[in-house]
């Protein structure tokens, strides 16, 4: 490559919605824990990717607040997972510089999970390599709600009259505010559908599907969805000519 070819364009923020795992260890005949357990070492893989190329954010969708009505069982053996996963990875995350938070209603988890949730978030809150966001009893709807709600609370204190409430001040108020919006959503799997993740924050946000399913997911399909999303125009509701424009501007002003 010249110096004089510009490096592909690449997402500040990962989206993902992690699918499959259950598929793909019924497809060895496998209990589904078993699928569980290979979507994490693809976590691994993917966070190991975002962190070579300089990717700034990572949001993983790992439990989402319909899950609970799954099966107890399988419940339970995610539980069993999500706590394996934080008590040995962490300290990896931590040294590598990655800052880990989770978004979503704690309130349902047991409270070692809860606990180590905190720890995590308290050990890495000063690491700036990448942010790993984790949706756990995560869903969009609820996001949005919950935003809508603290803002009827101010309101009803006197703090806040509703005409001051706009989009940036609802979105300063849901899930990942502190954030730049995902520029790039992956779902795995075959479906296409976003599944109530991050509705507010995936308004502008290019959108790449596989049937990949998730354990199988590695760094040649990552980098497919990355040359993909390298092709797109992303518009923002203006025009080629628009965007043109503001590019020859920004370098030339």
């Amino acid at each position: 490559m010249s110096n004089d070819t510009p490096a592909p364009r690449l997402p500040g923020h990962i989206a993902i919605i992690m699918d499959g795992n259950g598929r793909w260890a019924q497809q060895r005949r496998r209990p589904r824990v078993i699928g569980h357990r290979a979507g994490a070492r693809a976590v691994n893989r993917t966070i190991d990717f975002c962190l070579d190329r300089g990717i700034g954010a990572l949001t993983l969708f790992a439990f989402s607040s319909e899950n609970w009505g799954r099966p107890q069982e399988e419940v339970d053996s995610l539980m069993k997972l999500f706590l394996g996963a934080l008590d040995r990875e962490v300290d990896e995350l931590h040294r590598r510089g990655v800052r880990v938070r989770f978004i979503g209603d704690r309130s349902r988890f047991g409270a070692s999970i809860v606990q180590r949730m905190h720890k995590a978030e308290q050990r890495t809150q000063g690491n700036r390599a990448m942010t790993l966001a984790i949706a756990a009893s995560y869903g969009g709807r609820q996001d949005i709600a919950l935003a809508a709600r603290a803002l009827a609370e101010q309101v009803a204190a006197g703090t806040l009259k509703p005409e001051q409430i706009d989009e940036e001040l609802l979105g300063s108020h849901v899930a990942l505010a502190d954030l730049p919006p995902p520029d790039l959503f992956i779902r795995t799997g075959g479906d296409t559908r976003i599944s109530n993740f991050l509705l507010w924050q995936l308004a502008y946000t290019e959108l790449w599907f596989t049937d990949v399913l998730w354990p199988d997911f590695d760094a040649p399909i990552l980098q497919q969805a990355l040359d993909d999303y390298a092709g797109r125009e992303r518009r923002f509701g203006l025009t080629s000519a628009q965007i043109a424009a503001n590019a020859a501007q920004s370098a030339h002003p």
